[in-house]
């Protein structure tokens, strides 16, 4: 246990502080979990890897938990992953309940997040051993497969192809190196170009910019004088809680966060398909599910344990397989590019001191949520009323400082933090989707990699269908996906053409 002597007072610090900035980041609306990591991400650089991991798995569980504060106080989900919170939390805090509404979400949440934590711990490294064996075409096959899955299950089928098509496109910019099967020349730019894009984007502004400027963009655009005094109520006195509410509800808590865990696993799908999902289930398995959306305990529950789950089941394919399982890994790779370390099947055995040291600041993170959220939740709830006009310039300056320190002062960084700002603000304003354009292009360059290394290897284009039994399988989950896609979007439009009848 060697990893005991990297934990010290100021791991545990960081931690702590991690979570109740991610906390605030959450409860303020328009602030996400993946903005407040992406923000402070080039702190990471000065605290070193263990210190730097502490302080953003901080903010990862602080951020994701934070979302429950405006989804009950304000009928506004904080982060994506709260919007089934709304449903019942809101109805609450009208009746003068919101504290009860809230300490029941900090129990769920807590308990999802351990639970999550545990799965991550006993799963991730198993799956690492089976795909240490995987050789290109294996690995070639899992990006196609995340691409595919994050394809299936957005919104629109097509617009997410074409998403994850934008972002692989913009990640093979640059020299195509000799060492990756290339010919050693720039591509898909134009030559007063390559002084800046020779290497193409840097990743860590493009993350900062996409999840950082975007969303000032977004929320600026909305105004910065807040209407929400109109919405707000009061969080009352926390009468009528106690922790009998759960009783004969622990099997919801269990089965919505292992529900959490497992929709975290996919890539790129996120955390309100977890906790809709989860809702969903325990609304059609409950017995008293007529009171589900008029201010039910059981559909906080069943909400907040699984999009809490989602952060430990998010990084089951980050560690094991080197892909993000949602936005916010997608962002946490920076912070091992930024200290030189690879994620992916050799990971966990050849970082054991890290690996542990995540898992102890993943489930202490949990632990410091609970408690200051539980104990002073009347504060913390006091965030929704801070200004947006002196919040946001904040933020930005933050961000600009950070992509010019990430590689010792270099300007066109900047410029790609603001071209990325912008281009993620257009993405979303004409209806594509950002987590698969980052997760392609994330994942993009490394596919190109592993389908050319296997042409060369083998030589022909069947290997991909004939190398081994595992092959079978990944194309086999491949197909399932797509054909899922296809029968959820003709379900869709069925039951648009009913409520256009009707």
């Amino acid at each position: 246990m060697e990893f005991l002597s990297l934990l010290d007072v100021t791991f545990f610090l960081l931690t702590a502080l991690g979570a109740l900035v991610g906390i605030i980041f959450g409860a303020i609306p328009g602030m996400t979990a993946t903005m407040a990591v992406a923000v402070c991400l080039p702190l990471t650089y000065a605290l070193g890897l263990n210190h730097g991991l502490a302080l953003l798995l901080g903010l990862y569980v602080g951020g994701i938990s934070g979302g429950m504060v405006p989804a009950v106080l304000l009928n506004i989900p904080g982060t994506p992953s709260s919007i089934t919170t709304t449903f019942d939390g809101y109805p609450m805090a009208r009746k003068g309940e919101g504290e009860k509404a809230l300490k029941v979400c900090v129990i769920a949440s807590v308990v999802g997040g351990l639970i999550s934590a545990a799965v991550l711990f006993f799963f991730a490294p198993i799956l690492a051993d089976f795909s240490i064996k995987f050789s290109y075409i294996e690995k070639f096959l899992i990006i196609l497969l995340a691409l595919s899955v994050i394809a299936s299950l957005s919104s629109n089928m097509l617009v997410g192809i074409f998403s994850g098509v934008i972002g692989i496109w913009l990640s093979l910019i640059g020299d195509y190196s000799i060492s990756d099967g290339g010919n050693g020349k720039t591509r898909l730019m134009f030559d007063f170009m390559e002084p800046y894009l020779f290497e193409g984007f840097s990743l860590l502004p493009v993350l900062i910019g996409i999840f950082g400027i975007s969303t000032v963009l977004l929320e600026a655009e909305k105004g910065v004088k807040s209407d929400l005094n109109d919405e707000r109520v009061k969080i009352g006195k926390g009468g009528g809680f106690s922790f009998g509410i759960f009783h004969g509800r622990f099997t919801n808590m269990i089965r919505s966060s292992f529900i959490g865990t497992f929709v975290g696993m996919l890539p790129g799908v996120g955390g309100s398909a977890a906790s809709v999902l989860a809702y969903t289930q325990e609304k059609n398995l409950a017995r008293d599910s007529s009171e589900m959306g008029k201010g039910a305990p059981q559909g906080l529950i069943a909400s907040e344990s699984a999009n809490n789950a989602l952060t430990g089941g998010a990084l089951i394919p980050l560690l094991s397989l080197g892909i993000p399982g949602d936005s916010t890994t997608a962002v946490l790779i920076g912070a091992f590019t930024l200290q030189g370390i690879q994620v992916g099947p050799l990971f966990i055995p050849e970082n054991v001191d890290t690996w542990y040291i995540m898992m102890t600041a993943l489930i202490f993170a949990n632990f410091v949520m609970f408690f200051l959220m539980f104990f002073a939740i009347k504060h913390i709830a006091k965030v929704v009323m801070v200004p947006k006009h002196i919040l946001y310039p904040i933020i930005v300056m933050m961000c600009v400082v950070g992509a010019y320190a990430i590689n010792y002062g270099i300007m066109f960084d900047v410029w790609t933090l603001l071209i990325f700002g912008v281009l993620g603000y257009l993405v979303q304003k004409v209806g594509l989707e950002v987590a698969p354009l980052i997760i392609g292009f994330i994942l993009g360059s490394q596919a190109e990699v592993y389908f050319v290394k296997s042409l060369e290897s083998y030589g022909t284009f069947s290997i991909f269908f004939t190398k081994s039994p595992i092959a079978v399988v990944l194309w086999l989950l491949i197909l399932a996906s797509v054909v899922f896609s296809i029968l959820m979007s003709l379900k869709n439009r069925a039951k648009q053409r009913q409520a256009d009848i009707s």
